[in-house]
């Protein structure tokens, strides 16, 4: 698609973004510390941050201005797993399957451990910086940010607005969307971005020719979905053995019938819990500490 052709078919695009967002929400081996196309905003010693971005079209060639990626990370007896899920290509993988087999035991523990070891949601989508306060040399360029469920559901809302007198809005259009403004804050211990939030609609520049530049930048995002980029079947059910400390052993044993899919399985147990004191809230997903991962993922491939 030229940039031309962009322009012309904004409606469109937001139409089709609009169905793609409402299939997601019925339905329900990417390194970001090596690859310089991501980009991560600055926290200070308090934990707190913010930077404004503006959420960029799909790249050319590409339909939807982001893609879903499925992953794992948990510490089972033999160390940690950390690794993408082959479900996110539509294939099967060895711990979701291994996830539906507890689930199916009928062991209220088993049923607990496949909470713990249940599948992570991330998206990535490209974004240009408009201000990053830690990073200013960042400003005025296009990277690939990888963000969680909660910043996903204000896209959402953004687009399927709950009230009549709300107008829809695409953030990813480069002349109707929004900068959006990252304000992240530690809660509890962990960042937490409920307070980010969209700014008045208006073009991301007045200059078509800049605008053309800028989406020329954009890094392809069906590259990270490639199969390429994710390890095989037997590779995850090793590194899985491994860290479940079944060296030698299998997990394929779940039959297709009975098979349970990971976002069948709920975060938390919705019966009331009797303890003298509340449990502490359970970790949102986009606040999982990636550099902690990274480590030790790290650290689970070392012999």
């Amino acid at each position: 698609m030229s940039f031309n052709d962009l322009k012309r078919s904004s409606a469109a695009s937001f139409e089709k973004l609009t169905k793609e967002l409402s299939k997601l929400n019925t339905n329900n081996n990417f390194d970001k510390s090596a690859d310089d196309r991501m980009w991560k905003p600055t926290v200070d010693k308090a934990g707190n941050g913010y930077a404004v971005i503006r959420f960029l079209p799909a790249p050319a060639n590409e339909d939807v201005p982001f893609v879903r990626i499925f992953s794992h990370g948990f510490q089972g007896p033999g160390g940690w797993y950390i690794e993408n899920s082959l479900t996110t290509i539509g294939l099967q993988d060895p711990i979701a399957e291994h996830n539906s087999k507890l689930w199916n035991s009928g062991n209220d523990a088993d049923k607990e451990t496949a909470r713990k070891q249940k599948r992570r949601l991330n998206y990535y989508s490209n974004v240009y910086i408009v201000k990053d306060p830690g990073n200013p040399e960042n400003e005025g360029k296009v990277f690939v940010f990888k963000y969680g469920k909660k910043i996903f559901d204000k896209i959402n809302d953004l687009m399927n607005p709950s009230f009549e007198d709300e107008k829809p809005i695409n953030p990813f259009d480069l002349w109707t969307g929004a900068n959006f403004k990252l304000k992240i804050r530690k809660f509890e211990g962990y960042p937490n971005y409920d307070k980010s939030e969209f700014d008045s609609p208006a073009p991301l520049m007045d200059d078509d020719d800049e605008l053309e530049a800028i989406y020329k930048q954009e890094h392809s995002l069906q590259e990270l979905i490639d199969k390429k980029n994710f390890k095989s079947y037997a590779e995850l059910e090793t590194r899985l053995n491994k860290a479940l400390g079944l060296i030698g052993g299998t997990t394929r044993t779940e039959s297709k019938s009975n098979f349970v899919d990971d976002d069948d399985i709920p975060s938390e147990k919705t019966e009331p819990q009797f303890k003298s004191k509340p449990a502490p809230a359970p970790k949102a997903q986009e606040d999982d500490d990636d550099e902690d991962f990274e480590f030790f993922r790290k650290l689970s491939e070392e012999d």
